[in-house]
């Protein structure tokens, strides 16, 4: 538990005494600024915005089914016509064609092709001195487009897609614990603003007294006259304090407020802990963690992946290649539109496309080299990254601990010190030491004051900081899990 110091209690009197406030914990505050913080909103949207893109992929996998079709096809003018012996004929055609058909289509994951079946039915209406019309039907239909010693282009995007998701998800985890950092930061500069305002208070109220009993002194002859200036410098100085603290005071209460977006129509008061997380935690199992669930590692799996990608890529478009349709099916042709149904025959498609460079003049090579030279780098980079995160994730532990350390050793000093002025004080009343004395004692109270402060601002931000770099709650013993607040 952490000793509360006698100037933090006096600040809370004070701020209670204002009037009817929200109180807000540390805890509080983070949690308000993790759900309507405004750096928080951009990550949700973020990762809200990575989500319905995942889910726009996945659905994507699933069979398709499209509604295609021509309301009108009106085509007026003289059409080269090749009649049966080979010539050509200029003759005038009007005709119009509306077709509408059905389509089901299956991506095939596996090899990146596509499977689909369907049914299509045309209207064919011609014009001229006899209007006549036909109907084309294909009942059902086949078909099946493959490419063959290419790059699968489906598979590697299934696989990009998945490693963005999971980068995406982390990376929203790491923003919270951010914002966490972020306010208690600008939590605990809010309490050391008020706490240096309370110590400035309590200054101007001792140095008036004291100048008040140095007045005294200076009538009956006791203490010389630069002994009086030196307590009405003194005095001067406090009072000027006193209004330094209080704007550092209400720019630091604006701060917190802008990033909580607390309505502007509340007033709120913080209360800082009383007690710390029990923090059991060795730099080995951070830089585990931190290696098991960082964003940074899914990020160098992706970029890994789009490296292999573009060698995969580069290699096989200068290769032999083959693009393979085939279609069977049934159609049918009648004036009737029923008829176009009855007794159809069948149809078949095979096409098979190819592609081989021959003349490259070394581009293809030079392509496939430069995608190697692009891994590479990817490669270095991201052990760089890799390392970086083991040493930051050691370091935070370590970091962590010695804000611990430094904490008890400031609420200590903070307490000495106190107790220290309160003594320098009654001794000065009786005039067993210089004022030189007391106002040292002084200086030693209030910049022990703001230690203490910052050495609990210290303990928080280095405590957000190792779950940020980690992922991981060391007091519940268990990696951090995504808050569905949508």
């Amino acid at each position: 538990m952490l000793k509360a110091s006698i100037l933090a209690s006096a600040g809370l009197a004070i701020a209670a005494a204002a009037g009817a406030q929200r109180t807000l914990t540390l805890q509080d505050a983070i949690a308000m600024a993790q759900r309507q913080g405004p750096q928080a909103q951009v990550a949700r949207s973020v990762r809200d915005a990575a989500r319905s893109s995942n889910d726009a992929f996945n659905a994507g996998l699933l069979p398709q089914v499209l509604l295609t079709g021509d309301a009108a096809n009106l085509n007026h003018g003289i059409n080269p016509i090749t009649l049966p012996d080979g010539s050509t004929q200029f003759i005038g055609q009007a005709q119009n064609q509306s077709t509408i058909g059905l389509t089901v289509a299956q991506k095939i994951p596996l090899t990146g092709g596509q499977l689909s079946i369907g049914s299509e039915v045309s209207r064919i209406d011609l014009f001229g001195d006899q209007n006549s019309k036909y109907y084309q039907t294909t009942p059902v239909v086949v078909s099946l487009q493959q490419d063959l010693f290419k790059p699968r282009t489906l598979v590697w995007n299934e696989k990009l897609q998945s490693l963005s998701a999971t980068v995406a998800e982390r990376a929203y985890l790491e923003a919270r614990e951010d914002v966490a950092g972020q306010i208690a930061g600008s939590f605990f500069d809010l309490y050391a603003a008020q706490m240096t305002l309370a110590n400035a208070e309590a200054n101007v109220a001792v140095n008036d007294t004291l100048y008040t009993l140095n007045k005294g002194r200076y009538e009956v002859g006791k203490i010389g006259e630069n002994d009086l200036l030196k307590s009405e410098l003194a005095l001067l100085r406090a009072r000027a304090s006193v209004e330094d603290a209080r704007l550092q005071r209400d720019r630091s209460e604006a701060a917190l407020r802008r990033q909580l977006v607390f309505p502007t129509s509340e007033t709120f008061t913080i209360v800082t802990p009383d007690a710390i997380p029990t923090v059991d935690a060795d730099p080995d199992t951070a830089v585990r963690e931190a290696l098991k669930n960082a964003s940074v590692i899914e990020q160098n799996e992706l970029d890994e992946t789009q490296a292999r990608r573009g060698i995969t890529t580069a290699t096989l478009n200068n290769r032999f290649n083959a693009t393979l349709f085939a279609s069977a099916g049934f159609n049918q042709t009648s004036t009737v539109f029923g008829r176009a149904y009855q007794s159809p025959l069948g149809k078949q498609q095979l096409q098979l496309g190819l592609n081989m460079p021959m003349i490259q003049w070394g581009a293809g090579r030079a392509q496939v080299e430069a995608a190697k030279a692009s891994e590479q780098a990817v490669q270095a980079n991201n052990k760089t990254r890799r390392d970086q995160l083991a040493e930051d994730a050691r370091f935070s532990v370590l970091q962590l601990q010695q804000a611990q350390r430094n904490l008890v050793l400031s609420a200590k000093g903070d307490t000495v010190a106190a107790k220290q002025f309160e003594v320098a004080r009654n001794r000065y009343t009786i005039g067993k030491i210089s004022n030189t004395d007391l106002y040292n004692a002084q200086n030693d109270k209030d910049a022990a004051v703001l230690s203490y402060v910052q050495a609990l601002r210290s303990y928080w931000t280095a405590y957000y900081h190792l779950r940020r770099v980690t992922l991981y709650d060391f007091v519940k013993k268990q990696e951090l899990a995504d808050v569905r607040d949508r």
